[in-house]
């Protein structure tokens, strides 16, 4: 299976990110083609503004793959800019689409209703799913490990590779999306994870700057006294524990502790620092050898670009003979 997906440079990578970093590495070591990006370009929708940091956060979106196990020589990691055919079949696949078509889009309603202190109403941003769509069909891919809120935008790609091949010719596949164990991770606030809310974790958040975050986290609401009985179900805390403690033991522990008001909610969290230390202090390790090693990092990304190219260029061969606008 040929495997895509990508994540925006609008800042650092943060634990819901972390746990589809997972599912990408388990695709990979299962010995998939893997092609992992930086959409920069899709961050000029939200943040056209901060342009200026789009370079530093591009280096630390790549510096956290392969710091997550994401292994530049079984998988392509490149920079979405770096690919100039991604536009150019962006404009093939936005002769597809109707305008009615993309303002039906799900996500495109919510975040316009959602976001309100950024200026959304660009042509970008009703198009974000078109050049997600050709971000993934330029390279074949078959598979989008993607977030529960994006599935939307893989059915609008396989609409589009249709549309693509009973208009010109079969060039490409119809790809499925692949969900994580924990599909959506909450916000320490029981809200979506967003930066716009500030309830989110940063993946290289130190060990004591961990706890500060952990600590005050929403819990069942109906744990008000230490001796409330709760549900696991209902508390952010657990969805947490589902995605970062591996123990079976454990989770049974936290499930009947809570149910039963045999642990507090501190002692819960005190776990999960625990479980989530040892998941992320080898993910530190690395983070702080490649800003060291800055050329070793370099390296891996020119080598990434210049394989993604490759595979562009052959695609866009395919897209002008079946189009017969090739010159």
């Amino acid at each position: 299976m040929r495997i895509l997906s990508g994540m925006r440079s609008t800042g650092r990578l943060h634990l819901g990110h972390f746990v589809t970093l997972e599912k990408w590495k388990e695709l990979q070591d299962q010995g998939n083609q893997c092609f992992y990006f930086v959409a920069n370009w899709h961050g000029l929708t939200s943040h056209i503004d901060e342009t200026s940091s789009f370079h530093d956060w591009s280096l630390d979106i790549i510096r956290t793959y392969v710091s997550v196990g994401l292994d530049p020589e079984k998988s392509v990691l490149f920079i979405q800019s770096a690919i100039k055919e991604h536009a150019e079949l962006f404009l093939y696949f936005s002769m597809l689409v109707s305008v009615s078509r993309l303002e039906r889009v799900p996500t495109y309603k919510d975040q316009k209703e959602q976001i309100a202190n950024r200026d959304l109403s660009s042509g970008g941003f009703l198009l974000y799913p078109v050049l997600q769509a050709a971000d993934i069909l330029m390279y074949l891919a078959t598979g989008v490990p993607v977030g529960e809120d994006q599935i939307y935008h893989v059915e609008l790609t396989r609409e589009i590779a249709r549309k693509f091949n009973n208009q010109f010719a079969e060039v490409f596949p119809e790809p499925e999306p692949i969900l994580a164990k924990v599909p959506k991770l909450p916000g320490t606030d029981g809200r979506k994870m967003s930066k716009s809310y500030e309830n989110y974790i940063l993946i290289d958040t130190d060990e004591k700057e961990l706890w500060k975050m952990i600590a005050p986290m929403m819990t069942d609401p109906a744990r008000k006294r230490r001796n409330d009985p709760g549900d696991p179900e209902k508390c952010p805390v657990w969805d947490y524990h589902k995605a970062f403690t591996s123990s079976d033991e454990e989770k049974e522990w936290v499930v009947q502790g809570c149910k039963t008001a045999g642990i507090g909610c501190l002692e819960c969290k005190r776990v999960l620092q625990r479980n989530l230390v040892a998941k992320l202090s080898p993910v530190w390790e690395k983070l702080s050898y490649l800003k060291e090693n800055t050329s070793e990092l370099s390296r891996i990304i020119e080598d990434g670009n210049r394989k993604a190219r490759e595979v562009a260029k052959e695609t866009m061969k395919r897209v002008l003979e079946a189009t017969k606008l090739g010159w």
